[in-house]
């Protein structure tokens, strides 16, 4: 019998990371797959980016809201757990996948060690300074299986108990993102963006997720 795996995704970051994956489970004979699709991609506020799943191919997809726009953090959690707990009463797996820090991922791993449930967590012992830190730690505690960006990921998890034998030093999935040759030419995405300048550069920011409020008012938002 095939072996079934969960995968449960809350926003495109992480689908992003996880697609190259999923994509592998989807094409090989040994696995039937699923997608616990939930979180921010499901908030038409963000693009509702569910479509983007489907988009990619996979149609085996059980979407969950399990939040409205300004909910708390803790509540999201509580909804994830509660909605991912029914959903896997009536749905057998094998194996859950989880990637990162987010609360669908916390929801994913507790639902899983809780159910006796293999849990495989992507990116794990990766330091961050705030409340994602300690999410990303707890659900790495939770899990049974993981795959990490680096060494020095791999002796952070060591150090908070988990065995060296569970551990396997894959890289970031971002690289097989970059490498990959269904990529857009420089060209095309110049021309998606109407970039008609020939120097250019990209500005990221990564909000901290506890001080919401702060950064509204800097920006002038409230």
């Amino acid at each position: 019998m095939k072996r079934k795996i969960l995968f449960v995704t809350g926003t495109r970051a992480d689908f992003g990371k996880l697609k190259p994956l999923i994509n592998k489970v989807k094409d090989s004979s040994l696995f039937d797959y699923k997608l616990f699709v939930t979180g921010m991609h499901l908030l038409s506020k963000y693009g509702h980016t569910a479509t983007e799943i489907y988009k990619s191919g996979f149609d085996e997809a059980f979407l969950y809201m399990n939040q409205v726009d300004g909910e708390d953090m803790e509540i999201v959690l509580a909804n994830t757990i509660s909605g991912l707990s029914r959903y896997l009463h009536e749905n057998k797996f094998d194996l859950i996948v989880v990637h990162g820090d987010r609360v669908e991922a916390l929801a994913g791993a507790t639902v899983g060690a809780l159910r006796n449930i293999p849990v495989a967590h992507i990116e794990g012992g990766e330091l961050s300074g705030t409340v994602d830190e300690l999410m990303r730690h707890a659900i790495s505690k939770m899990s049974h299986f993981h795959f990490v960006a680096s060494d020095i990921a791999k002796r952070r998890l060591i150090q908070l108990g988990e065995s060296g034998s569970s551990i396997h030093v894959i890289g970031s999935p971002d690289v097989d993102i970059m490498l990959s040759s269904s990529l857009p030419s420089i060209s095309a995405a110049r021309n998606r963006y109407n970039i008609r300048f020939e120097k250019f550069a990209l500005a990221m920011l990564h909000p901290v997720t506890t001080e919401l409020y702060d950064q509204q008012k800097t920006r002038g938002f409230l």
